[in-house]
C-alpha cells in the first residue's frame, strides 16, 4: 500500500502530527509548501493535514487542495491541529472532495499544545489506514 503525508503547520503542531503518522508509515511528511509536494504518483492514502487560521486554513493548504488531481489519490485522511476548533478538518475534507476524491469520515484532532504526549494515539490512528 503506498501512503503519502501532507501537511502545511505555522507553529510546528501540526508538523509534529503529520511526522508521527509518516513515521508509522514508513514515509516523510512533506509540508504543501515544499517543492516536493506535488504527489508523482498515485497513493492509495494521503493523509493531509492543518489547522484553522483566522477562520480559515492557510492559502498554501488552500493552493495545495485545488492543484491536487483525483487520479493521484485513492482516497484521503484528514487531521488537525487548532487553537480555536476543529472547523480546519471540514475545510479540508470540503476541499479534497470538490476534487472528487474520497474522504475517511475518521479524523484525528488535537487542540493547541495537546499534541505533547500524542504519538501512541497518532500512530495507533495511522495504522487504521496502512
Amino acid at each position: 500500500m503506498s501512503v503519502a503525508v501532507r501537511y502545511y503547520s505555522r507553529s510546528g503542531n501540526t508538523q509534529k502530527v503529520a511526522e508521527y503518522i509518516a513515521e508509522a508509515a514508513g514515509v516523510d511528511a512533506v509540508s504543501v509548501d515544499a517543492k516536493d509536494a506535488a504527489l508523482s504518483e498515485k497513493v492509495d492514502v494521503l493523509f493531509i493535514g492543518g489547522a484553522l487560521y483566522a477562520y480559515g486554513i492557510d492559502e498554501n493548504l488552500k493552493q495545495y487542495l485545488k492543484g491536487i488531481s483525483s487520479d493521484k489519490v485513492g482516497k484521503a485522511v484528514v487531521f488537525s491541529t487548532s487553537w480555536l476548533s476543529k472547523h480546519a478538518l471540514d475545510l479540508i475534507k470540503s476541499g479534497l472532495t470538490e476534487k472528487g476524491i474520497p474522504v475517511e469520515s475518521d479524523t484525528l484532532y488535537f487542540k493547541s499544545k495537546a499534541v505533547d504526549g500524542c504519538k501512541d494515539e497518532v500512530v495507533k490512528f495511522a495504522k487504521k489506514y496502512i
